[in-house]
């Protein structure tokens, strides 16, 4: 009976101690999702972070193919909340950011939301952390959708101009003086080949002088190398 006890008292710690958190530390969590923006939503009260995109923010600002203005961060959401709909979204843990928002792969009846969102325009493939979407943006830069109709700030630099994510530098908020997208003491040229390849050019590099940048083709410039590495961009070969 001496031995029995503690047993008993062990099962009962390990009873009390499941909750549904428990299901998360399996690295899925499944339920009705709230959305937050473009690439967060909240499912049983756990925020998650969409794997591999990142959207326009919520108050960001683009340039359509007429060149008005338009809230592409509320059309982000608007479009994540669309998909989602009310349907149960189960979503597969990658790894955890440093808001402690868990990170994730996430689905709607099977249906990849993470690669919806930037098949539609609607986010960019986030380079420095995954690879997984810049198929699906290739081709939806290809097709003009979403934010590729027109002008727009990519999120990562939108977050750095507005002082969110990384601290901002002056040389990465807008010139308006600058020609083109061009930002003050960022000069290499990030430029987009015919064959789709990114490609950025350095000062003093054999094709510098002659590369134009293009916002609607994606183009655009950047502070530093690793900044373009970062973002996908490889260095020129001359």
């Amino acid at each position: 009976m001496g031995r029995i006890f503690p047993a008993l008292v062990l099962l009962a710690v390990l009873a009390c101690s499941w909750t549904p958190s428990a299901v998360v530390a399996q690295d899925v969590v499944s339920g009705p999702a709230r959305v937050i923006d473009g690439d967060t939503v909240e499912i049983r009260g756990r925020r998650v972070r969409l794997h591999g995109i990142d959207a326009p923010e919520s108050t960001q600002t683009c340039t359509d193919v007429a060149g008005r203005t338009y809230g592409c961060g509320r059309v982000a959401t608007a479009a994540l909340a669309s998909m989602v709909g009310h349907a149960t979204v189960t979503c597969q843990a990658r790894d955890t950011d440093r808001y402690g928002r868990l990170v994730a792969a996430c689905f709607r009846d099977g249906v990849d939301l993470n690669a919806l969102m930037v098949s539609n325009g609607h986010a960019m493939a986030y380079r420095r952390f995954s690879r997984d979407y810049v198929a699906h943006e290739d081709a939806a830069r290809a097709r003009r959708l979403g934010v590729w109709q027109g002008r727009f700030e990519a999120p990562w630099d939108w977050r750095r101009t507005q002082g969110g994510g990384s601290s901002p530098s002056p040389s990465s908020r807008r010139d308006p003086a600058a020609s083109g997208n061009e930002r003050r003491d960022c000069v290499i040229k990030g430029n987009v080949s015919r064959s789709g390849a990114r490609i950025y050019h350095v000062p003093g590099g054999a094709s510098y002088d002659a590369t134009r940048i293009s916002e609607d083709k994606g183009e655009r410039w950047f502070c530093s190398e690793a900044e373009a590495r970062d973002a996908g961009w490889r260095r020129a070969r001359r």
